[in-house]
């Protein structure tokens, strides 16, 4: 293969002969009427008139007075028929000087080539812009009677730094990020549809709080103070249920300084719904509702597959309390033991633990690795310890616990909801036992916010709050199984360089 440098300087030079000849390699626009799936699933109708097409060349065959080409735009491909004596002799020659990644666009009849494919039999065709870096283009040939490929472009870091070119030369990618899309709009029209109003709150914190997670900083050069970027939106919405917004939710990009792994991006989206006189059972058959709205509109119906499992979405959902799941799944009973003693089951099942750590965290660690990975079906993980869960409201019935649940889908929790704790009193201890743990260690601890206190001590009603991960969300209903997979541009290292 030729060196890129040289490819690169071959068409920087077409693109000053382009110049030279009257050609602008980069107009401002073009008229175009149809796309390439609509003229294809539209044949019948279309044959025989004149549309307007546009997009990328991915493939071209010359031959002599007549060439073929297929170019490409969102919606797939269409072949296009070039023909010298239709379009014109100087803009054929200037046809010829194109490459695969150029963008054209052409005016022309709709017909069938003799082979039965629809094509666009050019008539007029314009060079919209020129590409001057080549693509990975891959390529066939015939080896023992076999169709071998080569030079695909399947280097997962490399696709990731460059989803531009991802997308383009693999056009399958784009069918899990418009699933992401459908996925969003299918979770609004539920909450439009039940009277929830869709808000907006600060990204940029004098205080985070609403998860435990470590933040991210950065610094207001004006006010000269610190700020974090929001873990959560959470106490946020709290705040306007206390104003008097009775359903509220928002789709927020929020941000955790923390590790990162196949389910961890530090830049995630989630969306959070707080309802005012409900509680965590309503929230439950409300969750149903959600993803079995979200199922039918995404892929038509309740089953899905994904990491090799098949499971239906369309309930009731087991509800299994936390405590309950560590006895069926790794035979101990935890529901009655101290941090000690639970540090000694944790031994007992090689799961690591540090000193910081306290009663909450060893039981989300037993949790997540004994457990969690085996909820494929369906699953609320209810009435976590109260140490796990400083912003739920206690057990109306069972001490020591909390009104919390997570939905398990597959092997991983998709989301977190709570009867939302609203005595101020109690959220102030609660906020005192997380800044003990802070001074031991845990930087995920949550930190003391008056001002929230301020707003729950004027009065905040009985409320249910959920969230919902859209990234996993999305990793579900399109199987994928690795979250940079349904992040179009993920986190990555510093690219080194050459």
């Amino acid at each position: 293969m030729e060196d890129l440098n040289q490819l690169v300087k071959i068409r920087k030079e077409k693109i000053d002969k382009l110049i030279e000849s009257g050609v602008n390699p980069f107009p401002y626009s073009f008229d175009r009427t149809h796309q390439t799936g609509d003229v294809k699933k539209n044949f019948d109708d279309l044959e025989g008139k004149k549309i307007s097409v546009a997009g990328r060349i991915m493939a071209v065959r010359i031959m002599g007075k007549a060439s073929f080409c297929h170019i490409q735009d969102m919606q797939g491909r269409i072949q296009l028929y070039v023909q010298r004596d239709a379009i014109g002799v100087d803009v054929y020659k200037m046809f010829k000087m194109l490459d695969i990644g150029d963008h054209i666009g052409v005016s022309g009849i709709v017909k069938k080539t003799k082979m039965g494919e629809v094509s666009v039999f050019a008539e007029s065709l314009e060079l919209l812009s020129k590409s001057i870096r080549p693509l990975p283009i891959a390529k066939e040939k015939m080896e023992d009677g076999k169709k071998v490929v080569y030079d695909q472009f399947v280097d997962k870091e490399l696709r990731y730094r460059q989803r531009y070119t991802d997308l383009i030369v693999n056009p399958e990618v784009r069918e899990a990020f418009i699933k992401r899309s459908k996925i969003i709009s299918a979770i609004r029209e539920v909450l439009d549809g039940n009277d929830f109003l869709e808000v907006e709150t600060p990204v940029l914190q004098s205080i985070y709080g609403g998860a435990a997670a470590r933040p991210f900083t950065t610094h207001h050069n004006t006010l000269d103070m610190k700020l974090y970027l929001r873990i959560a939106n959470e106490l946020y919405l709290k705040r306007l249920i206390v104003g008097g917004f009775d359903r509220v939710y928002e789709f927020a990009k929020d941000f955790r300084n923390e590790g990162m792994d196949r389910f961890h991006n530090p830049e995630f989206t989630q969306v959070e719904l707080y309802i005012a006189y409900k509680d965590y059972n309503w929230m439950m058959d409300f969750v149903e509702k959600i993803f079995n709205h979200v199922a039918k509109k995404v892929v038509g119906g309740t089953k899905l597959q994904f990491n090799g499992h098949e499971f239906d979405l369309a309930g009731p959902w087991r509800r299994l309390p936390i405590l309950d799941s560590i006895k069926e799944f790794t035979g101990h009973d935890v529901s009655n033991l101290d941090e000690e003693g639970l540090r000694k089951v944790a031994e007992e099942l090689n799961v690591e633990v540090s000193p910081d750590m306290g009663y909450g965290k060893i039981i989300d660690e037993i949790f997540g690795e004994h457990v969690e990975p085996k909820l494929i079906q369906p699953t609320f993980i209810i009435d976590h310890p109260v140490e796990m869960s400083p912003l739920a409201k206690k057990h109306r019935s069972k001490p020591g616990l909390v009104e919390r649940f997570e939905p398990i889908i597959g092997g991983k929790e998709v989301g977190n909801a709570f009867s939302e704790l609203n005595d101020p009193i109690d959220q102030r201890e609660r906020f005192m036992a997380q800044m003990d743990l802070k001074s031991r260690g845990d930087e995920e601890a949550q930190v003391m916010d008056e001002d929230f206190l301020r707003a729950i001590e004027i009065g905040m009603p009985p409320t249910a709050g959920l969230g919902i991960g859209i990234d996993r969300l999305t990793m579900l209903f399109t199987n994928q199984a690795s979250i940079r997979d349904v992040i179009f541009f993920p986190q990555m290292r510093p690219e080194k360089k050459k």
